[in-house]
């Protein structure tokens, strides 16, 4: 299944999508948005495309961001967590290089992934955690819809400082497309 905007297309994941996705991994800004401690070999990221291509998990839905331009991959949007007694989910995005942010590529990708989650999935709520320095992330799903809940204080530790993340959530009625 693929979805798509004027700009962006999410689709399935590729075996060449481990590549920008490895790439990714040596961003400072990107690993500090994504609260990214850990280090990855290549042979892990190559698993975790193979497990995303396959695609047999009840409990998550991953697409690759592809820029329409250049079909370039981007980035990744996924909904895990998924707990179909509940109806609900959980949102993450990230986008793969810093020279891709502010094109609107993320803020298509959620919508277009929250509306998959309540018109493909059934969910009735999706959430999302978003730490206190990413006032842009903040305002974008703002504007899609998300509310924010609370504050899980302290959550990140990065560069001898702890941060805050905030705890968002749409449900389905709330959804503008």
């Amino acid at each position: 299944m693929t979805l798509k905007t004027e700009t962006i297309t999410l689709r399935p994941f590729r075996t060449e999508d481990a590549e920008p996705l490895w790439q990714s991994l040596e961003s400072e800004t990107i690993n500090r948005l994504t609260g990214t401690h850990g280090t990855f070999t290549r042979e892990q990221i190559d698993t975790y495309v193979a497990n995303q291509i396959k695609a047999d998990s009840d409990d998550r839905a991953s697409f690759i961001i592809e820029a329409n331009v250049d079909k370039r991959a981007v980035g990744e949007v996924v909904i895990n967590e998924i707990d179909r007694d509940n109806h609900s989910g959980n949102i993450r995005i990230a986008l793969f290089d810093e020279t891709d942010f502010g094109k609107g590529y993320g803020t298509q990708a959620v919508r277009l992934m929250v509306g998959f989650g309540f018109r493909e999935l059934k969910l009735h709520r999706i959430s999302l955690g978003v730490y206190a320095f990413n006032p842009r992330a903040i305002h974008v799903y703002e504007k899609i819809g998300f509310v924010k809940e609370g504050v899980l204080r302290d959550a990140l530790y990065w560069n001898g400082e702890y941060i805050d993340e905030i705890t968002m959530s749409i449900l389905e009625h709330e959804y503008k497309v």
